[in-house]
């Protein structure tokens, strides 16, 4: 049940709100835990045990290490059951199989994968880092240990933070559990529906409305008689639009759904931490990251980083240590390579930052929101590499590599490394042909082409000797990415006068080659 379908704003919502706000005061920490049971398992019933049993180790792990407080022996065994038996849950669903197939791969071994786990529990990176801060914080005395099971419950699994966060400390939450009358106010619901409009018109209007450019591109379609780009065919400039796009939806969904989170937590009475600062206009990867899901940013340098030594212990112990925290940051966010290298990523950007640029970074004005803005989105790239439609190597080639130049220039590079590109080596073999006119007399400009290309293109089309007397003869026009083909067949049938500017010459060129492509039945 996603929070902005119609079974959920004009059912589930409306219902739970009633009843939440109609229940006594001491009832109503119960009526919570059963709705968000009901939330959770009205589309996961199966993994209904894996909840509860979570929610069943922490109470009873945390009520021992209260318990035994004077015994630093036992008061450690049961931290280490807790942690080992929610990260352990947390691995078996989602990296079993991941470990598998890696290991199948490097090693050559045939292990088969699990069945029964393709489908994760519903938000249960986002639950199990909640019991393992819960019993942490007891370990460490910063928080009793919470007696009353069904309180304990609704913490873990309450329905606004559930799927997308925010991720919630039980010291966050843990007074306004208790508080069981006068927990909310007429102000207080008011301004957490505003927050939750907000955030809904965040997911709805522009999250999806942006995400749909990128669909588009890569080629995902829900009907098989939808046409799309495709990945494949796609231009360097359509593909960084995409990704542009995709940076954009991937802000306002999160975020959003994050608005929403907070919203319905101060309807209910509770106040969760903010979760994105206008992550976009920082001005280095390291404010990024203090911007940008910030209570997972939070949780890692409170549960590990600090815990590992932080910046206490030299600067070659901090490197260190901001390694381990962007590994684990990447592996939290899936269970696949790309989000690995993600992760790895970030820390040689933010290694780069704490060694020698943040200085310069501080001294800018401009450049430094530019700079972030583009590993950012580069990191995004890497991010949504291994999603359907889209593969990794073949969407950093088109970033990067194949199409970063106009198919007239990649000939041209393809000059240099002694042959021409595959896609275009057929195309201007052909259009370098000469073409005579119905008179039986062959334009100067096919003529002078077919030339240069060797005759029957035989030889590695000389690109950048083309270009060279095309700017002596004043022919010389804007780039564009379309295909060798055209070009050429272009150039060679409408030679425009040299004292045109060369935009002029560009337009006119690009309107004739369209009109003729409209006019030709399909």
């Amino acid at each position: 049940m996603v929070f902005s379908t119609i079974m959920f704003l004009f059912r589930f919502l409306p219902i739970t709100l009633a009843l939440y706000y109609l229940a006594p005061p001491k009832l109503k920490n119960t009526v919570l835990f059963i709705c968000s049971l009901v939330f959770y398992c009205w589309g996961e019933v199966r993994f209904f045990p894996v909840m509860l049993s979570l929610i069943l180790l922490n109470y009873v792990c945390g009520l021992a290490i209260q318990h035994f407080d004077q015994r630093p022996g036992l008061r450690r065994f049961f931290l280490i059951a807790a942690l080992v038996g929610s990260l352990g849950m947390l691995f078996y669903f989602k990296y079993a199989n991941f470990v598998l197939e890696s290991a199948n791969a490097l090693l050559g071994t045939s292990f088969a994968p699990i069945q029964g786990i393709q489908v994760l529990p519903l938000g249960i990176s986002f639950y199990t880092f909640q019991t393992l801060s819960y019993s942490i914080d007891v370990y460490r005395r910063d928080v009793p240990a919470e007696r009353n099971i069904i309180d304990f419950g609704a913490y873990v699994v309450m329905f606004p933070q559930l799927i997308a966060g925010p991720i919630v400390k039980y010291r966050d939450v843990s007074n306004q559990l208790h508080v069981y009358k006068g927990r909310y106010c007429a102000s207080q619901i008011e301004e957490g529906m505003t927050l939750f409009t907000f955030g809904l018109a965040k997911k709805v209007l522009l999250a999806d409305a942006i995400g749909a450019l990128w669909t588009d591109i890569i080629g995902i379609a829900d009907s098989p008689s939808t046409t799309f780009v495709g990945l494949a065919n796609a231009s360097t400039p359509l593909v960084w639009l995409g990704i542009l796009a995709y940076s954009l939806q991937l802000y306002f969904d999160f975020s959003g759904y994050s608005m929403m989170g907070i919203g319905m937590g101060k309807m209910l009475g509770f106040d969760f931490p903010q979760n994105f600062n206008y992550p976009y206009i920082s001005a280095s990867i390291t404010e990024f990251w203090r911007r940008w899901h910030m209570t997972l940013s939070g949780w890692f340098r409170e549960y590990v980083y600090i815990p590992l030594g932080g910046n206490r212990k030299g600067l070659k112990r901090q490197i260190l240590n901001l390694f381990i925290v962007e590994l684990l940051t990447g592996i939290w966010h899936g269970a696949n390579w790309n989000f690995i290298c993600w992760g790895l990523y970030y820390f040689v950007l933010l290694a780069v930052e704490k060694l020698f640029l943040l200085p310069y970074l501080k001294r800018g004005r401009i450049w430094p929101h530019l700079y972030t803005l583009f590993f950012v989105v580069v990191g995004w790239a890497m991010f949504v590499g291994n999603d359907p439609g889209v593969e990794f190597g073949l969407l950093f080639q088109r970033l990067f590599i194949a199409a970063v130049l106009p198919a007239q220039l990649r000939c041209a590079a393809g000059r240099v490394g002694g042959m021409l590109h595959p896609a275009d080596r057929k195309a201007v073999g052909q259009a370098a042909q000469p073409h005579p006119d119905p008179g039986g007399h062959r334009p100067a400009a096919a003529d002078r082409l077919h030339r240069l290309c060797g005759g029957q293109h035989q030889q590695p089309v000389p690109v950048f000797q083309l270009l060279i007397k095309e700017v002596s003869a004043g022919w010389i026009n804007i780039p564009t990415p379309v295909s060798c083909a055209d070009w050429a067949a272009t150039r060679c049938s409408q030679p425009l006068p040299c004292f045109l500017p060369p935009c002029l010459r560009w337009i006119c060129l690009r309107r004739t080659a369209l009109t003729a492509r409209w006019k030709t039945p399909p």
